[in-house]
């Protein structure tokens, strides 16, 4: 079969996830045009044709930008219609990702619902990493459940350095062997709850508290406020920028707990990437994470009704005994308790729940599906 096109938009070329996932196409020909500007994605779609795909990924470049007002917005909007329409009528076949539900902090939320309609509608394809995906959206938008193609995030297992020790990474952070360290890890912005993070570390006795490891990329405006929420009766170590590939091991390896206090998610590469380290996680209480991850002994989940509450108690009970020989609390576990050697069972899942999602494995599934809306668009275009 001849090389075919697919134009991947936005391709950020340092996202690990976009990297693993194209691994298989590319080995199956597929040549990948790259684009991160509306300007650029409007020649590569130009250049598409029968048989070709046009794969999108997170919307939010099109009506979200910082700098756009709204007639601007709607004039992008209209401008990628009218280019992704031009495409399929080539006889190019359209995947969408649901990434998220709405892109988080959507300055323009109509533009941004509309533009989700219309890509629910016109894709051949609907990718979602997350089964319950179609009804986490249904208060936004429609997706048709038999154009929903369900392809699991995959895990990070083999891709990030992992040589270093335990010992040595929280030596690193000068943590002790009684400290309980939970990890924050990925871009810090207001919706991933940072603050239900610190209030739930406050709510807990002072020689109970963990240590906080927060790092990630951050503005300048919500560094500010991350200082305000810490004060100065909060333990924490930080890296306020993008971690190098080869230290985000540092982080894992020496973290006890990773939390996600999210306000809004649907998919998280992080969560993933504590899995391929086997480190213990704890989710938000909500529908479609439970469809997704429920049976996952390596997570704990906290109350959204009472986050901070909740979250402290689970964070209390993790963090008795979470350092040393593995006993973790005196509860049972079920549904946010956690029994006498949870941690290190939590661990061992985690790395079980990393080889079943092995990267190449995902990416074979994602080049297949590739080849089926290729291959169904060209049919269509012959008996045109």
């Amino acid at each position: 079969m001849p090389d075919r096109q697919l134009a991947v938009f936005p391709a950020y070329r340092d996202n690990p996830y976009l990297n693993l996932m194209l691994l298989a196409p590319r080995a199956r020909g597929w040549h990948v045009l790259e684009s991160l500007r509306l300007e650029v994605l409007e020649q590569h779609l130009g250049r598409l044709g029968t048989g070709d795909v046009f794969h999108m990924h997170w919307t939010a470049p099109i009506v979200q930008r910082t700098d756009d007002d709204l007639d601007t917005a709607r004039t992008r909007l209209d401008r990628f219609r009218t280019a992704v329409d031009a495409a399929r009528g080539r006889g190019a076949a359209l995947v969408w990702t649901v990434h998220n539900i709405l892109p988080h902090d959507a300055r323009h939320l109509e533009l941004e619902v509309e533009l989700n309609r219309y890509l629910a509608e016109v894709a051949d394809a609907v990718h979602v990493m997350n089964a319950a995906t179609v009804a986490a959206v249904a208060p936004h938008y429609a997706i048709d459940p038999a154009r929903v193609v369900h392809i699991p995030h995959p895990s990070y297992q083999g891709v990030y350095p992992g040589s270093m020790t335990r010992d040595d990474a929280r030596a690193s952070f000068g943590l002790g062997a009684d400290d309980h360290a939970v990890l924050a890890f990925g871009q810090m912005r207001p919706y991933k709850g940072l603050d239900v993070l610190v209030d739930a570390v406050r709510r807990l006795p002072a020689d109970q508290r963990p240590v906080l490891l927060l790092a990630g990329r951050t503005s300048e405006d919500d560094r500010a406020e991350i200082d305000r929420l810490l004060g100065d009766d909060l333990r924490a170590v930080r890296e306020h920028d993008h971690v190098d590939d080869v230290d985000v091991q540092r982080w894992f390896r020496a973290a006890d707990t990773a939390v996600f206090p999210y306000r809004r998610v649907l998919n998280s590469g992080s969560l993933h990437l504590a899995a391929s380290f086997g480190v213990p996680a704890v989710l938000p209480d909500e529908a479609h994470l439970r469809a997704e991850f429920g049976d996952e002994g390596w997570i704990r989940w906290f109350d959204t009704g009472d986050a901070a509450g909740s979250l402290a108690g689970v964070l209390g009970a993790v963090g008795d005994g979470a350092v040393g020989d593995g006993a973790v609390g005196d509860g049972a576990v079920g549904d946010g308790a956690v029994g006498d050697g949870w941690r290190a069972g939590a661990a061992r899942s985690a790395t079980e729940f990393s080889r079943r999602l092995a990267p190449f494995a995902r990416s074979r599934q994602y080049a297949e599906l590739l080849d089926a809306v290729s291959a169904e668009t060209s049919a269509t275009a012959s008996h045109r």
